[in-house]
């Protein structure tokens, strides 16, 4: 009997495509589900030192809602780099303008801080509205 533990190759993982509508739900149960996708810890291949995750559509992130009062409360700051050029953003203008770059952010806080973790943010495609321009590759819809 062979007791050795297998360990999946690159040349062995099996990348899907998947669709997430995230009308009506919260930003961060979006977000957590992305992340596990992207990381492709629903698979029993999963190995933490690959990327063996999918790819995510994400459609009609401008109808996702923040619960409490986050909407209010919530800032999204950005540092130019330059001295005094700290942008700040309430999350009620972020949803409204870039409510996709709101969620990207969201998950890109949930996955590892790198180069893997950068590569895995590229997967995921995030859409205002319901129309996607990735119907070539055939994605399934992901309920959760």
């Amino acid at each position: 009997m062979n007791n050795t533990t297998h360990s999946v190759k690159l040349s062995e993982i099996e990348k899907k495509w998947y669709v997430i509508d995230a009308a009506g739900r919260p930003l961060g149960r979006v977000a957590t589900e992305v992340a596990r996708l992207l990381k492709g810890k629903h698979k029993p291949t999963y190995s933490t030192h690959l990327d063996c995750g999918d790819f995510v559509i994400v459609i009609n992130t401008d109808k996702m809602v923040l619960t409490g009062n986050k909407m209010k409360n919530k800032i999204y700051r950005h540092h130019s780099g330059y001295i005094g050029n700290m942008t700040e953003t309430s999350a009620e203008v972020m949803m409204k303008n870039h409510s996709d770059r709101a969620l990207e952010l969201a998950v890109k806080g949930m996955l590892p801080k790198n180069s893997l973790g950068r590569s895995m943010i590229t997967k995921l495609k995030a859409f205002k509205g319901s129309e996607h321009t990735h119907s070539a590759q055939k994605p399934e819809i992901w309920n959760f």
